[in-house]
């Protein structure tokens, strides 16, 4: 089999920056007040900044598909006519622009300078840019494709103003007593961001410069055994089944908000830390890696809430990673979903800062019903 080497890592972000200030004049007031728990939320996620593909009136400025074919775009700035040599197309996003066509597609049709390539759409949350991404490495590690771009996009602030919304819960004893009931709507609004980030893999690293070869990208879901926890376009029953949106009346369909994103945050609180980095310690036990062989740490985080847990969890289980290993730039972008991952890795690829030898571990939980990806590239 043929190696498989990310070459190249763009990102596009929307518009200017908006920070914790501004967030209401982009999103709206809720029954025309401002948030009571916003500050508390705030506190919690630790998210100073964020971006969003729209204007202070609610008027769309880029669309989901364009913001991907721009970070596309962006891997050829310094050679345009090689976005003709493409010859993959793997675009994730959990936030598409339509049910139908699909989002791979869309984006395409904002790339006329490629050929007619095969083009595929991973679907989910999170981790779906992380499949986006195991699609086109497998098809360059089995020398199907020589030059494959994986893609992955967020558009989800016009889910997220004031409109979409019901009344907002005013529980704030409870959120402090219990950070994890802020993981609800309201929640989700001060922490989701838009964007987009690409890969290049390729079958060769570049000849200057540097590239990071994949190890290894493995993942795993506990749908088997755990109800969904994050679900938008449905209602979660008593018995924790979802009921789809198919199933309501037009106007169940906007009581109910059922196109809101809503967390169990009971589910949240309890599994997602616990049941993905056990899998990771499992993995790295059968690939034969130590944290020591870890030079950068980059873990998708919703929240800086869940970063000691995750460093007590390392802890705990023998397995330490030095915070100075840590990377992560939720603060100043904010959680861009399935595109966390390649602006992370875009940040530290371009940094200059890297040396080759050294190994970055990734990792990207996803609450929506408990699903994981983790990867190890090596900088060559």
């Amino acid at each position: 089999m043929s190696e498989a080497y990310i070459t190249r890592i763009a990102k596009f972000l929307p518009n200017q920056s908006v920070s914790n200030e501004e967030m209401e004049e982009y999103l709206g007031f809720i029954n025309g007040k401002p948030s009571k728990s916003k500050a508390i939320v705030l506190r919690n996620n630790g998210i100073k900044n964020r971006y969003y593909a729209l204007t202070k009136d609610g008027v769309a400025t880029h669309t989901n598909a364009e913001m991907a074919a721009l970070a596309v775009k962006g891997l050829f700035k310094s050679r345009p006519e090689d976005i003709k040599k493409i010859d993959l197309l793997s675009c994730a996003t959990s936030s598409p622009d339509q049910l139908m066509p699909s989002h791979g597609v869309m984006v395409h049709g904002y790339l006329p300078e490629t050929s007619s390539v095969e083009v595929v759409s991973p679907s989910g949350v999170c981790c779906a840019g992380m499949h986006a991404f195991k699609y086109a490495y497998m098809s360059v590690k089995i020398g199907d494709k020589k030059k494959a771009v994986s893609c992955a996009s967020e558009r989800l602030s016009p889910v997220l103003r004031s409109e979409q919304f019901e009344d907002e819960i005013q529980q704030l004893i409870k959120l402090e007593q219990n950070p994890y009931i802020a993981f609800d709507k309201d929640f989700l609004r001060w922490m989701l961001s838009d964007g987009a980030g690409a890969f290049l893999v390729e079958n060769a690293p570049n000849k200057e410069g540097i590239s990071l070869k994949i190890e290894w990208i493995e993942g795993c879901s506990y749908a088997n055994e755990e109800e969904a926890c994050m679900y938008m376009g449905a209602d979660k029953l008593e018995d924790g089944t979802l009921k789809s949106y198919k199933d309501f009346t037009l106007e169940a369909v906007l009581e109910k908000s059922i196109f809101s994103i809503k967390q169990d945050v009971k589910l949240l609180g309890e599994k997602i830390v616990k049941l993905g980095f056990s899998k990771l310690k499992n993995i790295l036990h059968d690939k034969g890696v130590s944290m020591d062989d870890v030079t950068y740490f980059l873990p998708h985080l919703s929240s800086y809430f869940f970063e000691k847990k995750i460093d007590d969890f390392f802890t705990e289980n023998g397995i330490p990673i030095p915070k100075e290993k840590w990377y992560t730039n939720l603060v100043s972008v904010g959680n861009v979903g399935a595109a966390s991952i390649y602006m992370m890795l875009e940040e530290v690829f371009n940094s200059g800062a890297l040396k080759k030898g050294e190994k970055i571990l990734l990792a990207v939980p996803e609450s929506s019903r408990f699903s994981y990806m983790f990867c190890l590239l090596t900088v060559c």
